[in-house]
């Protein structure tokens, strides 16, 4: 069975950093490419970044060009979500999500959720004085 699961989320000071962590079970990561979203309250799910598979080209959204970076460590099965000079625009459930399709890119400049098919359950952050 895949699983994903999200962890790192907290409370943060304004202008502070989170590292997420998304771990696999299940199935290896490596194979897949990763996407990471946010959904705040009364908001559609957007995507914030993702990182592909082979050469691990990586996307961001324009909202968090610049501080959030998305990375790998295979030996682990992890992908992280390094998060720096958050916001309290930032405050929302934080998802990832992997998707493999051998046809063509799942993570392109504009990344869809409905393009990725595992997903996992969430954590919070909350950036906030």
């Amino acid at each position: 069975q895949l699983q994903l699961v999200e962890s790192g989320g907290g409370l943060v000071q304004p202008g502070g950093s989170l590292r997420l962590s998304c771990t696999a079970s299940g199935f290896t990561l490596d194979n897949y490419e990763i996407g990471w979203f946010r959904q705040a309250p009364g908001k559609e799910r957007e995507g914030l970044s993702c990182i592909g598979w082979g050469r691990y080209r990586t996307n961001y959204a324009d909202s968090v060009k610049g501080r959030f970076t998305v990375s790998r460590d295979n030996a682990k099965n992890t992908i992280y979500l390094q998060m720096n000079s958050l916001k309290p625009e930032d405050t929302a459930v934080y998802y990832c999500a992997a998707a493999r399709d051998p046809f063509q890119p799942v993570c392109t400049e504009v990344i869809r959720p409905g393009r990725y098919d595992n997903w996992g359950q969430g954590t919070q952050v909350t950036v906030s004085s």
